[in-house]
């Protein structure tokens, strides 16, 4: 077994930072012979019979003759499309750093180091309850005592104590703060020690922590609860961070329903509840939840329209009546850089360029072929607009026989249970009763995966507990 966190391998994306779109886009197009059809719909060789299938290439990675989709590509695969949608989102413009206040700051990532604006602490302190003694005891107690967030207190002679609080400024020639379970005073009023008191004693001297000018945390850090904590400490009310990414809904289907029981056809719409939330919980800040049906011009309007970096789509991905999606990105002169991906469930999504500093992801229609299409590109894509690190690969043994497709990776919900994973019923593409319980998603290869075998997962980001997991 491989614990979360230890790391298995280099994150996706992490070797190829320097790689542009143009060169993302020649993993997922298919090659030019010579003599070969320039319309990649074309399937049938130079004297109009069918072209055989590449070598070790399935015939469902070819698209159909006569598909009404232009510039449809070869489904790419998992690993690869998930690779391609983080190096989409670093090719695009460079986002602007934002000042927000402390409080709108936690999940995102520092755009510029956390420097000290002051030491820490800033003046000697007590670190406990009791009393700041001067030289060897035993002491004359002053009457009056000095409690924490009050001015510097006059000096100690040689001799002398005074009452003191956590967080106190100790007096100057103070040497050493003497606990209250350590001291004792005796008729005449005058304290004693009941074990020895070293120089220095629970006294945090300025600085200790850092000093004015220190870098407390580089650029890239998550801000987490702590950081905040620390960022205030340092004197700071506002930090600069990576804003969260945008993201628009569009929910395509007129069979659609948005309340009460399905019938006459209809059924009831799950990803218009699901997706918001879940992108949010993945980082995402999202601006729009549209419902626009099986309308083309709807759909090109509300893509053209957008300003979010990200635009998610529902259904429509594939080459029916009504999937509106491939011939309206082709109008809007959209770049395909994913175009299906060897997954199950969620074969038929994709990734497009829409314009500088924009993508579109098309997510299919059933709901849990939508969580593939998800984790597979909206995630790396908005980890990395907002900064985040990838998250560390782990695995774990299954506790089942896992059973994968021939040719492709197949994502499965799974439960954790102590060292192992457990693959969950109801895991169909339409299917959320098994995701609805899951800890996670089991990557299964193709040819499926046995009983015991190290198998990778996909933690979902409530149950891994991320900071990004917010639901309002």
């Amino acid at each position: 077994m491989t614990a979360p966190g230890v790391r298995t391998g280099a994150p996706a994306g992490d070797t190829d930072d320097e790689l542009d779109v143009e060169e993302a886009l020649a993993l997922v197009r298919e090659p030019r012979e010579p003599g070969e059809s320039r319309d990649p719909r074309d399937s049938r060789g130079p004297r109009g019979d069918a072209a055989p299938a590449p070598h070790g290439e399935h015939p469902h990675d070819r698209p159909a003759h006569g598909d009404p989709s232009a510039h449809r590509h070869r489904a790419t695969p998992w690993p690869q499309a998930r690779e391609i949608a983080a190096r989409a989102a670093r090719a695009g413009a460079r986002r602007a750093p934002l000042s927000v206040p402390l409080a709108d700051a936690l999940g995102l990532a520092l755009a510029a180091p956390l420097d000290a604006l002051t030491d820490l602490p800033s003046f000697d302190t007590s670190a406990m309850d009791g009393w700041a003694v001067a030289g060897p005891g035993p002491w004359d107690v002053r009457e009056e005592g000095v409690l924490a967030g009050h001015a510097q207190p006059e000096p100690l002679t040689d001799g002398e104590a005074v009452r003191i609080a956590t967080g106190a400024r100790v007096p100057a020639d103070t040497t050493a703060v003497l606990r209250s379970e350590h001291g004792r005073t005796d008729a005449q009023g005058r304290l004693h020690a009941t074990r020895e008191t070293v120089h220095g004693q629970d006294i945090r001297p300025r600085g200790q922590e850092c000093r004015s000018g220190d870098q407390l945390l580089p650029v890239g850090t998550l801000v987490t609860p702590a950081v905040l904590g620390l960022a205030a400490a340092a004197g700071y009310d506002t930090v600069t961070v990576v804003p969260r990414p945008h993201a628009d809904v569009l929910i395509l289907g007129d069979e659609l329903l948005t309340e009460g029981l399905p019938s006459e056809g209809h059924i009831r719409d799950a990803l218009g509840p699901m997706l918001p939330p879940w992108l949010r919980a993945l980082g995402a800040e999202v601006t729009a939840v549209r419902r626009l049906g099986d309308d083309a011009r709807a759909l090109r309007k509300a893509i053209a329209s957008s300003t979010a970096d990200l635009i998610v789509t529902t259904g429509g991905t594939a080459s029916g009546p009504v999937d509106h999606v491939h011939p309206t990105l082709e109008r809007l002169g959209a770049e395909l850089l994913v175009d299906g991906v060897k997954v199950r469930p969620g074969h038929p999504m994709l990734l497009a360029r829409t314009k500088e500093g924009q993508h579109l992801v098309g997510l299919p229609g059933n709901p849990l072929a939508a969580v593939s299409g998800l984790l597979t590109l909206a995630e790396p894509l908005l980890r990395t607009l907002a900064a985040h690190p990838a998250p560390e690969p782990y695995t774990l043994s299954l506790a089942e026989t896992a059973h994968g497709h021939p040719y492709d990776t197949r994502l499965i919900p799974v439960v954790l249970r102590g060292d192992t994973a457990i693959p969950l019923h109801y895991n169909g593409p339409a299917m959320l009763r098994g995701v609805a319980v899951a800890d996670a998603l089991a990557v299964v290869p193709p040819g499926g995966a046995q009983r015991g075998a190290e198998t990778e997962l996909l933690d979902l980001p409530w149950a891994a507990a991320g900071i990004g997991v917010c639901f309002t």
